[in-house]
């Protein structure tokens, strides 16, 4: 029987703590159905026996306070709410816990923003980790030293694990049941949750809002320039000519501020005005594709699929307002 241990953090989501909890607790029951022994014993554990989430509204009571645990196979970190930095330090008392336990066999698993807290602890330092991808820029800013891979929708390495923004946790979570038990369950548990167990990646649920939490001023002017000529064809030397900085220079500032190389920006802010008129307009994709400065169909075919994950007719088919109707 495999120890689960889904800790209670001060500012957390209330989903990300009840949800895990339903889905092994579940798998618990096919078993038992079946007349097998339930794989998993869940526990909620905390700093306090109750824990009062969101103002108050929620208040969870934990099994276990973390200080009586001596052992778990698998730590659960769920999303946190709040200033990111405020949600650190309240819960920083877990992270030696965490820390120990984890030297000790555990694995850990992190759900959504929850990674924040697991790149505290220092124990994904050079490996890859995913959140969601609205926090993607705060994270790579906090945590350099962490590869952060916001287009998938799980990471694991080492015994470690991370899930993508959101909804993506249960995938994570089928991931695990699937590891810790067999395939069958797994398939057993999506049908009943209604999930897709084949999901791999949140592209194309990404919104490009530009990288520009930083406090290079000639490089966000550059980027504002970026998004209103993105019908146009735009190069790196005409950007390092109009802006007055040496080409070299201009790709290292712009690559230091953005995390996105120039020509990489420029695709992003493209395909995403390309994303925003196959969802609300009636434009077809060869229009789409001339508004937003493509002449050549596979060029623009390539490098949506490559951000977003989908073909631009896939996309159409799934988020325009005439498939919605």
């Amino acid at each position: 029987m495999k120890s689960i241990t889904i800790l209670v953090l001060e500012t957390a989501v209330p989903a990300a703590i009840v949800d895990p909890r339903y889905m092994f607790n579940t798998v618990n029951e096919f078993y038992k159905s079946a007349g097998n022994q339930a794989p998993f014993k869940v526990q909620l554990a905390g700093l306090r026996k109750e824990v009062k989430l969101c103002d108050g509204k929620f208040s969870i009571h934990t099994d276990v306070l973390i200080k009586d645990i001596k052992k778990t196979d698998l730590i659960i970190i769920p999303a946190i709410s709040g200033n990111i930095n405020e949600a650190l330090k309240a819960n920083k008392n877990f992270i030696p816990w965490i820390i120990d336990q984890y030297n000790n066999g555990a694995e850990v698993a992190s759900l959504c923003i929850g990674a924040f807290v697991l790149a505290s602890t220092g124990l994904l330092k050079g490996k890859m980790c995913s959140t969601h991808w609205l926090f993607a820029n705060e994270f790579r800013n906090m945590f350099p030293d962490i590869v952060l891979v916001d287009d998938k929708v799980i990471t694991d390495q080492s015994g470690l694990y991370s899930s993508g923004g959101a909804t993506s946790l249960w995938n994570l979570l089928l991931y695990l049941v699937e590891k810790y038990t067999n395939r069958e369950t797994a398939i057993l548990a999506s049908k009943f949750f209604l999930l897709d167990i084949s999901k791999n990646s949140q592209a194309p649920f990404t919104m490009f809002k530009g990288q520009k939490e930083h406090d290079d001023e000639i490089i966000i002017e550059v980027q504002d320039y970026i998004e209103k000529k993105c019908k146009n064809k735009i190069t790196v030397d005409e950007l390092s000519d109009k802006f007055g900085i040496g080409r070299r220079t201009f790709e290292r500032r712009f690559k230091k501020a953005t995390s996105n190389t120039v020509a990489e920006y420029i695709q992003r802010v493209k395909i995403e005005a390309a994303k925003k008129q196959l969802e609300l307009s009636r434009k077809t994709i060869g229009e789409v594709m001339h508004a937003v400065g493509y002449s050549d169909t596979k060029a623009f075919r390539d490098v949506f699929k490559k951000i977003t994950g989908m073909s631009p007719v896939d996309y159409k088919n799934k988020y325009s307002k005439s498939a919605v109707a």
